[in-house]
């Protein structure tokens, strides 16, 4: 059984899709990971930003390994694609074209976008881990998905090295130049985390599902060290889990 508040509303889904589009960040407002314009401040910035301050389903949280249950069947179906991959000024993202898509809970949902954070937002009992990537959806409905992954030192990963290789030094796109699997960027045979959260940058809409993956996925130190040097801390800290259930099961 679903805990409640796990579905996301389509209409007010459909509100925050270009915040999805935009990587989660809101557009021609100032907002930072650090500083006067920190995630402490960000529901002072505007009032649209009031969620951030106030919301009672907010993430990214700390997650433990509690509440057993079986969850349903994750079904990933994404294509090999040359990204469009973007330094918005607040991460790398790469955008996916139409075709791959996440089925769960008997639910398409389209795969538009992936983005990376440094060190993690989520955490596993209380320690942060190197790296994050969210896997951003939406179906046709309204509602956002996202798969959360950590990334750990480790082999290279080509898929990354794709995508860093192609990313801009500063703001702007570029494409790449070689087909990514972003399929090996996800664990195989592992136990995942869901619960109901939101977007973890400005306006913080509480309108996203929740997927973490337990079991991590290995990239280089170097390939940690390069994104780094563009983002070094472009996370948001953990927020109060409060009343909801964090499922966690294979």
């Amino acid at each position: 059984m679903k805990p409640k508040g796990f579905a996301v509303a389509a209409p007010v889904a459909a509100l925050a899709f270009g915040a999805a589009l935009a990587g989660y960040a809101a557009e021609g407002t100032q907002w930072a990971y650090e500083g006067p314009k920190g995630p402490e401040h960000w529901s002072e910035i505007k009032s649209e930003f009031a969620a951030c301050g106030a919301g009672r389903e907010q993430s990214p949280i700390d997650l433990q390994r509690t509440h057993a249950a079986e969850p349903e069947k994750i079904e990933i179906s994404w294509q090999a694609f040359e990204p469009e991959v973007v330094n918005n000024g607040h991460t790398i993202q790469a955008n996916a074209p139409a075709g791959s898509y996440t089925a769960f809970d008997g639910k398409r949902y389209d795969l538009l976008q992936l983005h990376f954070h440094h060190k993690s937002e989520h955490t596993l009992d209380g320690e942060q881990l190197p790296m994050e990537a969210h896997f951003v959806h939406k179906s046709a409905e309204g509602d956002l998905l996202v798969l959360g992954v950590f990334l750990v030192p480790g082999r290279t990963n080509g898929a990354l090295e794709t995508i860093l290789d192609s990313a801009p030094q500063s703001r702007g796109s570029q494409s790449a130049e070689a087909a990514v699997d972003l399929r090996s960027l996800v664990p195989d045979d592992s136990a995942i985390f869901r619960y109901a959260g939101s977007l973890t940058t400005p306006p913080c809409s509480e309108i996203v599902s929740w997927i973490i993956y337990d079991r991590p996925v290995e990239v280089s130190p170097v390939q940690i060290a390069a994104f780094a040097r563009l983002y070094p801390n472009n996370f948001r800290p953990t927020q109060p889990t409060n009343r909801r259930f964090v499922l966690f099961g294979f």
